[in-house]
């Protein structure tokens, strides 16, 4: 069996070759428009958009996975988000067209719901409220017309919800490196719910649909959650008590958090630079993020760590642990 992953040199994607090469009988081909420092020996240096170079590095391929992806907040222009995560799914699609192939996982994200919706499930309504997610949602399109229009076709789409682990630098990263510092302070009341997911958790149920089940056609779709769902304050108490550190009382409104976010935003236009605070991170931070992923559950997959552990693990791992 031969798997291709577009887009694994980054966070998920090490981690998922890093287990398939674990596997007897698998061909790996990783395909980045940057080197991989854990697997340069199965990596080949080529762009999503470009649809030639796509095709023939996908011959004899059995099943692609598809993570690459603009995710970040601020990338500029937001033209990106369209041009790497739609066009990208597209030319995907077209790759695999022409080379027979039938199978593809593809990684999307529950920014497609937009903010604060009540647990949503994969039969909500589309609302993002970003860029991200409109794109993400318009790649989700793409693919779903594809296997509307391709009977045999066997594609899986995954929308995690906020990552975490270890060597990770996004929003979790930079929320518990607040704390370690002793700088952290909350804003609004902290009993927002937060959906996460631990990176070797999503990874393990990447590998869970590779196999389930394999013969079954057309898109489905699925969120996926490491259960149960944290506050805010818990997840923070859990940081502090992990690391021993003391956790300041003070509560600043969310009003008064708004209005130092978009402070944020002007003085990272004018010095020409991308600040840790933004408005819109935090909106993120005191928004309701719960998603409900029963639909994964009842698929009989079993995450490998619960998400305290997983949020220890990273813990002790990025920042240590004074005993």
């Amino acid at each position: 069996m031969k798997i291709s992953i577009i887009g694994g040199s980054g966070f998920v994607g090490s981690r998922l070759i890093g287990q398939l090469k674990e596997f007897s009988g698998i061909e790996l081909l990783n395909i980045d428009k940057r080197e991989s420092s854990l697997y340069p020996e199965i990596t080949t240096i080529a762009n999503v958009l470009d649809l030639g170079a796509l095709t023939n590095l996908l011959q004899g391929t059995d099943l692609v996975v598809l993570l690459a992806a603009e995710h970040r907040d601020d990338v500029s222009p937001v033209s990106l988000y369209y041009e790497v995560n739609v066009k990208g799914a597209e030319n995907t699609c077209i790759a695999m067209e022409r080379n027979g192939i039938s199978r593809l996982i593809f990684t999307s994200s529950v920014a497609v719901y937009g903010l604060n919706k009540v647990n949503p499930d994969e039969e909500t309504p589309i609302d993002p409220f970003n860029d991200y997610g409109k794109s993400k949602w318009q790649a989700e399109c793409v693919l779903q017309s594809y296997a509307s229009s391709h009977p045999d076709w066997n594609i899986r789409i995954v929308r995690p919800t906020v990552l975490f682990g270890e060597g990770n630098r996004g929003n979790v990263y930079n929320l518990l490196r607040q704390i370690a510092s002793g700088k952290f302070m909350m804003i609004g009341s902290g009993n927002n719910k937060k959906s996460m997911s631990y990176v070797c958790n999503i990874v393990s149920f990447i590998l869970f649909l590779i196999d389930y089940p394999k013969d079954v056609e057309g898109c489905s779709v699925y969120n996926y959650v490491d259960k149960p769902d944290l506050t805010t304050r818990e997840l923070v108490s859990i940081t502090g008590r992990v690391l021993n550190k003391r956790i300041p009382s003070i509560r600043i409104p969310y009003w008064i958090g708004m209005i130092g976010g978009y402070f944020f935003d002007i003085l990272g236009k004018i010095l020409g630079k991308k600040l840790a605070i933004s408005s819109v991170r935090v909106k993120k931070f005191c928004a309701v993020t719960q998603f409900d992923a029963s639909k994964a559950a009842a698929t009989g997959f079993k995450p490998t760590y619960t998400l305290a552990e997983g949020l220890e693990l990273m813990l002790k791992s990025e920042f240590g642990v004074n005993e």
